[in-house]
């Protein structure tokens, strides 16, 4: 299993474009086979920052994702939107090891 935790900031006239895209996004991702969860959370005190916390099975699944044409449309969409490039970092679950996500 990885998580893979996005860190999106975006400008402030497209706060609400983002959040349309990428609720599409999110909806047509967590049917993947290879998606185990896909949460998309605002930050409270600076709504221009966006976290996208993605679990999949494995590898394979993150690179399917990344192929599907939701996530290209995505990613087309919403290049412009951002304030700066996103970031992402992986992680694996410590505990519980064997999370039932």
């Amino acid at each position: 299993m990885i998580i893979v935790n996005v860190y999106v900031s975006v400008k402030p006239e497209y706060i609400q474009d983002f959040k349309l895209a990428t609720i599409e996004n999110a909806k047509n991702s967590i049917k993947e086979p290879g998606v185990i969860r896909f949460d998309f959370v605002q930050q409270e005190d600076e709504p221009s920052n966006f976290l996208l916390i993605e679990i999949y099975k494995n590898e394979d699944a993150i690179l399917a994702h990344k192929q599907t044409s939701h996530y290209l449309k995505w990613k087309e969409t919403v290049e412009n939107m951002m304030a700066q490039p996103r970031k992402s970092v992986k992680y694996h679950a410590v505990y519980p090891d064997n999370a039932k996500w």
